[in-house]
């Protein structure tokens, strides 16, 4: 004898277990909350079953300011819808929500460069002449020559050029890091990225 349970019936249909309707079962109860951020300026936020975030940025130097709020007074986080996401001020970053959602910031931010930086990228080009032309003058030559006009139009300068430049200019067998204007294009980078790689 059994208890609160009998065999199916032909039609398939199962008696003593109790139906539950949509939404009840012990995974669809879990809560859905959501995600509330005040003010985002990079990074990634997600929100949702499977989803991920990255933050692949490159960010060194001044922080960007934050906006002042609307009305500015101090403004409370905005809700979020469940499973959602609510961001109060958005500046920068990547925001993705939903089942399997994937955000990813892959941002570059540039650098507010000093008039000294081009000053010491100018110099070093110009004592490249003293080198035999070679493959790497050439190349350190033209990267300086891009930064120098980056600089220039824009007063910025991207990460990842002022990174290649401290690496080469960095390594002791390389005839251009011998030069004396290298040591002091390394300095300025080094105190622009802040010892950061």
């Amino acid at each position: 004898m059994t208890t609160g349970t009998h065999e199916p019936e032909e039609t398939g249909e199962e008696t003593g277990s109790e139906e539950r309707p949509p939404g009840n079962s012990p995974r669809e109860q879990r809560s859905s909350v959501g995600i509330s951020v005040g003010v985002l300026t990079g990074g990634a936020v997600a929100a949702g079953p499977g989803a991920s975030a990255e933050d692949r940025s490159r960010r060194v130097g001044r922080p960007t300011p934050v906006p002042p709020p609307p009305g500015g007074g101090a403004v409370p986080p905005p809700a979020a819808p469940d499973g959602g996401i609510g961001i109060g001020v958005m500046t920068g970053g990547a925001v993705a929500a939903g089942a399997e959602a994937r955000a990813v910031d892959d941002s570059t931010q540039v650098l507010d460069a000093a008039p000294e930086l081009r000053t010491a990228m100018r110099t070093l080009r110009e004592q490249l002449c003293l080198l035999r032309p070679s493959e790497e003058t050439a190349e350190v030559g033209s990267r300086l020559a891009e930064a120098e006009e980056e600089i220039a139009a824009t007063g910025q300068v991207r990460r990842h050029r002022l990174q290649w430049l401290r690496e080469r200019l960095e390594l002791g067998t390389s005839a251009v890091a011998g030069l004396a204007a290298a040591v002091d294009v390394v300095q300025q980078i080094t105190q622009l990225l802040g010892g950061q790689g």
